[in-house]
């Protein structure tokens, strides 16, 4: 091997050395054998590559990086790299595989090849069976859920932040709209409040955006690697997300709830907060569907917060339903935004039961909660309010299966693009560099 070409063996050489011994917890005397070994294999099999490549007019220049130009021979997606080729001449990377390749199979090296997987052939042995060593889906599901809710209890800005900023917004809005009566402007006030749970509270799920992206990345490795399916991703934070989720809706609910002055009784209190709970969780399925796609944290923040923006103005507040435009506002979009189904839902266990006096002429001394709901907030009244959570319930289920669906069908679709978007018409073309050496020998 020429001098300079042992100066690139030493180099890579003494690479590995420095890297080795941190890999090994202990450097024992059969450790420094066997990373002596390794050296001197490596170094073997290192200046044999370069006199094969030499041999078969590819030289390394002596000042570049041998891995470098190995890659730069045979490798396609350097189009405008130069390299020297067989007598200088216009080659293509085609060209130089295909000389490459020719020289090895009647060379020595391929010989001694043929007869090191003969020899391994010959050991007999037991047939080593993969049988069992993948985990079923119910430990893959368990351990995912376990390492998630840990995820989730370390990092701040996961859930534990929001939660901080929901007490707050909550005992904003509780002494805002501090014990609201039962006077007929109180009517406007309760809704306004209900809403602003239902909408904005609700909107600021999408504040654990970020740290949902960064288990995707860690998904999209692992998943790669066979260690579990999407299934299991997906059930493991559903469920590791629903304590937390349950912590959120109770205490700053309770809070908001019981400052405000609405109905006392506990069913009352527990409707309020399960179809809080059922909002926060289908936002997170919904902002899941938006990871999928725009895996950018920055940009799906706002791309999840426009779709929230639309839905809310649908919701059925900021435009009464009777008075949405039929087409696309009020079918389908207003069926579409779950913020109908949260104000609706609110309403009923809100209104009903209630009686307030009326302040309107030409009507009654008193009004009752169903007038309220049917003529003032245009609530349908076909169906009771159990029936709003279950929309909402499967609203979640349906979110979590859409993401589901989308996530299978991109690790199908993904590679047919990738094959499509990086197929090439035409040869890579190398240019032979003719004066490289001889500049090199000045």
């Amino acid at each position: 091997i020429p001098n300079d070409l042992t100066k690139h063996v030493k180099f890579q050489t003494y690479v590995i050395c420095s890297y080795l011994p941190d890999y090994y917890s202990q450097s024992t005397q059969e450790t420094l054998e066997a990373t002596d070994l390794f050296v001197t294999e490596y170094s073997n099999l290192f200046g044999c590559l370069l006199q094969f490549f030499a041999l078969n007019g590819f030289p390394c220049p002596s000042l570049m990086n041998p891995s470098d130009h190995f890659l730069r021979t045979i490798n396609k997606d350097f189009d405008n790299d130069i390299e020297e080729g067989l007598g200088g001449k216009r080659t293509t990377t085609a060209d130089n595989i295909d000389a490459l390749a020719a020289s090895y199979k009647s060379s020595v090296h391929m010989e001694k090849v043929t007869r090191q997987i003969i020899d391994i052939r010959g050991i007999r042995g037991e047939v080593v069976k993969m049988e069992g060593q993948q985990p079923s889906f119910l430990t893959q599901s368990f351990v995912l859920t376990k390492r998630s809710f840990v995820n989730m209890y370390r990092d701040l800005g996961y859930y534990w932040l929001r939660f901080a900023i929901y007490i707050a917004l909550c005992l904003c809005c509780g002494t805002i709209f501090y014990d609201i009566g039962h006077n007929y402007g109180s009517i406007q006030a309760r809704g306004s409040m209900l809403m602003f749970v239902g909408a904005f509270l609700t909107f600021m799920a999408i504040g654990g955006f970020p740290s949902f992206v960064e288990d995707m990345k860690i998904f999209g490795r692992e998943r790669l690697n066979g260690h579990y399916g999407v299934s299991s991703f997906v059930i493991s934070n559903t469920v590791s997300a629903t304590p937390y989720l349950l912590l959120i809706s109770l205490v700053p609910g309770a809070i908001a709830y019981y400052l405000v002055g609405l109905q006392r009784s506990f069913d009352h209190f527990a409707y309020f907060s399960l179809v809080l709970f059922m909002t926060m969780m289908l936002v997170e399925g919904l902002m899941m569907i938006v990871a999928s796609a725009v895996p950018d944290f920055l940009m799906g923040i706002i791309t999840g917060a426009g779709i929230q923006g639309v839905m809310m103005l649908n919701g059925g507040f900021f435009r009464l339903p009777h008075d949405l435009p039929k087409p696309v506002w009020r079918y389908p979009m207003y069926y579409v935004a779950f913020h109908k189904y949260a104000n609706q839902g609110f309403y009923k266990n809100e209104f009903l039961g209630l009686t307030f006096p009326n302040n309107q002429a030409g009507g009654g001394d008193t009004i009752t909660g169903d007038e309220i709901l049917r003529d003032y907030w245009q609530v349908e009244m076909g169906y009771n309010k159990w029936v709003d959570l279950a929309v909402l319930f499967g609203m979640v289920i349906l979110y979590r299966v859409l993401f589901l669906a989308i996530m299978k069908l991109t690790e199908k679709v993904k590679p047919m693009v990738n094959r499509l978007r990086f197929r090439r018409t035409q040869p890579s073309v190398h240019i032979a560099d003719q004066g490289f050496e001889a500049n090199g020998a000045k």
